[in-house]
């Protein structure tokens, strides 16, 4: 059975990211014990992610790159934001080892909605939060294996997503 729409395919694999100076870092890895459950054409992943997996079938491998447009989008210099020292302040002063560079800090924006910032870096009176996808600007290289294909059921069509077996569960 081959990989089109509304089919649910299971896959393993390793999600790895290239810097600069061509090093790869894995990011993410789907194995056996907790496999990536989608329906093709359903999934919410970038299209260009499920046009690589078309027509594949159950122990077909794969291999493939997506560029930073087609993943998490492009690097948003305007999602680096520099604030005060004191936005940081609880209780009058600043926990210690919370401003280090790398860490993630979450924040509300005015709407007070939930944002996950990043230090970039850290100045005298001032810090500099970049709030952008901590993929953003970067190329994403799969490496998998199709671990099986099945038809959806009309139930998992209806609701959009998949029951059972590495699913979502409603109680």
């Amino acid at each position: 059975m081959k990989i089109e729409k509304n089919r649910v395919v299971t896959l393993t694999y390793e999600l790895h990211i290239q810097s600069e100076s061509g090093q790869q870092t894995l990011v993410e890895t789907a194995n056996t014990e907790n496999p990536m459950v989608f329906i093709y054409g359903m999934s919410g992943l970038p299209d260009q992610f499920e046009e690589n997996l078309a027509d594949k079938s159950a122990g077909d491998e794969f291999d493939f790159k997506l560029d930073s447009e087609a993943g998490y989008g492009e690097f948003d210099q305007n999602a680096v934001v520099e604030l005060p020292m004191s936005v940081f302040e609880v209780e009058g002063g600043i926990p210690e080892n919370m401003l280090e560079v790398g860490n993630f800090i979450p924040m509300a924006d005015s709407e007070g909605n939930q944002l996950q910032g990043r230090v970039a870096e850290v100045r005298d009176n001032s810090i500099l939060m970049d709030f952008n996808h901590p993929l953003a600007g970067k190329e994403l290289y799969f490496k998998g294996k199709v671990e099986k294909v099945r038809e959806a059921t009309a139930e998992e069509l209806d609701h959009g997503h998949v029951h059972g077996e590495g699913g979502v569960h409603h109680h």
